[in-house]
């Protein structure tokens, strides 16, 4: 579930991601940005890594990331301890449970009203390209480490450069594609893990759910998608329908188990 960290108290957050991990989802996200995405542009809203921390603490089975971070808004070596801290955090007594969800911004105001230099779609990809090497190395600096191989988590769908990094890079990759598009996509993904030396069959794939029917979904399932993805917004944070999709991922889970 991607609880949509606007137009909401955090009370009324940390409730909600209260009532999904007692409901029994597996991971918990927010987003990465300054201001509301829709609705009321100078509406409530909160920034994700201090938010990340606080759910860290509060929950226990649940993992938990931004759907996704922008890689522009911080320094490379600092996402990474950052990162390690929230791991820890949630750890307690075990391995961690954070999520390193990443991509390259995209949405201007942000940039424009905290100071950051907007550049080009192409120069956002090249900095990503950049910073996960960094960030990946300083993991293996830090003291404490983290308690597990921190997952990340790339999100996009670029052909050319977005694909490419996550046949690079990515432990996950996330996408809004429909079955005909992921299907042609997974085939780029795989000339690009083929032209980096690496088998992206590791790669896990995540899929928003959206307002797919069950039909969709089941083809999105059928081909590779293991990973999908809920959004709620605020300030009511409707969950209405998360039972029925949780039953379909336990019927889907015991199948396999059987």
């Amino acid at each position: 579930m991607q609880i949509q960290p606007q137009h909401a108290s955090y009370e009324q957050i940390r409730d909600t991601a209260a009532r999904l991990e007692e409901q029994g989802v597996d991971v918990l996200f927010n987003w990465d940005h300054f201001y509301p995405l829709y609705g009321e542009p100078d509406g409530l809203h909160f920034e994700s890594w201090t938010m990340l921390a606080a759910l860290a603490e509060q929950t226990s089975r649940v993992e938990i990331g931004a759907l996704a971070n922008c890689n522009s808004y911080r320094n490379a070596n600092l996402q990474a301890d950052m990162a390690r801290t929230i791991d820890h955090i949630s750890a307690k007594g075990g391995q961690g449970r954070f999520i390193f969800g990443t991509g390259s911004g995209w949405f201007e105001r942000d940039y424009d009203e905290y100071g950051y230099g907007f550049g080009t779609v192409g120069t956002r990809l090249a900095a990503l390209a950049a910073n996960l090497p960094v960030i990946r190395e300083r993991w293996t600096k830090l003291n404490p480490p983290p308690t597990r191989h921190i997952p990340i988590l790339i999100g996009g769908g670029g052909e050319k450069k977005t694909l490419r990094i996550v046949a690079q890079h990515a432990d996950i990759w996330h996408s809004y594609s429909d079955p005909a598009t992921l299907e042609r996509k997974l085939g780029i993904l795989a000339g690009h893990g083929r032209a980096v030396g690496r088998d992206v069959s590791e790669v896990e794939i995540s899929t928003e759910i959206g307002k797919r029917g069950i039909a969709e979904v089941e083809e999105l399932h059928a081909l590779g998608t293991t990973l999908f993805t809920i959004a709620t917004t605020g300030p009511d944070y409707d969950t209405a329908g998360v039972a029925d999709w949780l039953a379909w991922r336990d019927e889907k889970n015991s199948a396999t188990r059987v």
